[in-house]
């Protein structure tokens, strides 16, 4: 048994199914999964119960290029590329991937949260289902984890939300993906809601017991942050960083920084080291959706390689008795 938190990484994310498949090949059995962005999405399919071949086959049929569902910028008159962006929200709709990862859990048998409840007593109530994504909230100015936040935060009932409008709303990174919207139906107070990403792309404490007790299983970590700086961290396609503007392409660093900085520098702490893969990414950007079906292959693979070479020399007694408790 093993709890999963999966990184977020766009186009990348094929190497979060690649890791995982190689863990549940090795015994490893998922009971809960925390993701965000792409891990988000990765995860959901996770918790649907798809793993080994099966995880991997339906991750590698993802059509990139229909992700990228852009939206019309010649609609808005007399503005230049980078401005109509910003008017708009977001460069893609992101329809296609809400319905994507609709699809293929329907065919699994999950629609909503209530399909991924667990029976769990050593959970906190809220938190008693097989996936949470992390979200930002930039009209509360806080991190949103969905289902676990549903009912506290915006009066809705998480056992009757869609599970792929959650991953929709995880993956909605600014410049990139329209934001989602949430309406809390007692106060009509409407929320916007974006790319968890912002607030922590590698929630790898999310699923840490808060009880003092030591944790039941392992809890392994998979990360694709590159470093900063580095050759593929753009968050945009590349025809678009040519032509912006420098305030947009300022604001892309920023976003970029808030996405990868703060986890950058945490995933080197020895406790979050001693429990998370981190997998060679560079065979494609983020924004790589013109990506080729040996890149897909190719990140996949370095998933895969890379969560054997952990295992190799993982053992949970030695990490229990290095890390169970936390330094402050």
């Amino acid at each position: 048994m093993a709890d999963l938190v999966l990184s977020g990484g766009g186009v990348k994310g094929i190497a979060l199914a690649g890791a995982v498949a190689a863990l549940t090949d090795a015994g490893y059995r998922p009971w809960r999964v925390s993701g965000t962005s792409a891990g988000a999405i990765v995860g959901a399919l996770v918790a649907a119960g798809l793993t080994g071949d099966t995880l991997s086959e339906t991750a590698m049929r993802m059509d990139y290029e229909k992700f990228a569902d852009r939206v019309p910028l010649d609609r808005i008159p007399l503005v230049g590329t980078g401005l109509a962006l910003l008017a708009d929200d977001g460069l893609y709709r992101g329809d296609y991937a809400r319905e994507w990862v609709a699809r293929e859990l329907a065919e699994l048998g999950v629609h909503t949260f209530g399909d991924l409840r667990l029976d769990d007593d050593q959970l906190p109530p809220e938190q008693r289902y097989r996936l949470v994504v992390t979200c930002a909230d930039v009209t509360l100015g806080r991190q949103i984890r969905l289902p676990w936040d549903f009912r506290a935060v915006y009066g809705l009932d998480p056992d009757r939300q869609s599970v792929a409008d959650a991953v929709r709303a995880s993956m909605s990174l600014p410049l990139l993906f329209r934001p989602v919207t949430l309406t809390n139906p007692d106060t009509g107070r409407r929320s916007t809601v974006v790319d968890g990403g912002v607030v922590s792309n590698f929630p790898i404490d999310s699923l840490d017991r808060t009880d003092g007790k030591p944790p039941r299983w392992p809890t392994f970590g998979i990360t694709l942050l590159p470093d900063i700086p580095g050759g593929d961290n753009g968050l945009l396609p590349g025809w678009l960083s040519r032509i912006i503007p420098a305030p947009v392409r300022l604001l892309e660093r920023v976003v970029t920084t808030a996405v990868i900085g703060r986890d950058q520098a945490y995933q080197h702490k020895p406790w979050v080291e001693a429990r998370t893969i981190a997998v060679n990414s560079t065979a494609a950007g983020f924004t790589d959706f013109n990506i080729t079906p040996e890149q897909v292959r190719a990140l996949h693979d370095d998933g895969y390689a890379a969560a054997e070479h952990f295992l190799a020399g993982w053992n949970w007694r030695t990490y229990l008795d290095r890390f169970r408790v936390h330094p402050a």
